[in-house]
């Protein structure tokens, strides 16, 4: 598993062919595939590239629905990591 900077997760951000993988509780998640993640933004409010650890917490949803895309490695200095 890769470790993860705060830098090299901001570059995948999902704009211009780029991957886009979010963080959650120190794990990152690729959801590129999905198609709610078109252009690296989710209901406009949530950008790829960045820890979505506190966002979750006020999301209709819980991280379970990220636990079904691919990790892809860790965040260093992430909550679990």
């Amino acid at each position: 598993m890769r470790e993860f900077t705060q830098e090299e997760l901001a570059a995948c951000d999902g704009r211009e062919g780029r991957p886009a993988y979010v963080a959650h509780g120190g794990k990152v998640y690729d959801v590129s595939g999905s198609f709610r993640w078109r252009g690296g933004r989710h209901q406009v409010l949530h950008r790829a590239g960045g820890d979505l650890t506190q966002e979750l917490e006020r999301a209709p949803h819980g991280p379970e629905l990220l636990e079904k895309f691919p990790m892809v490695g860790t965040l260093k200095g992430g909550e679990d990591a």
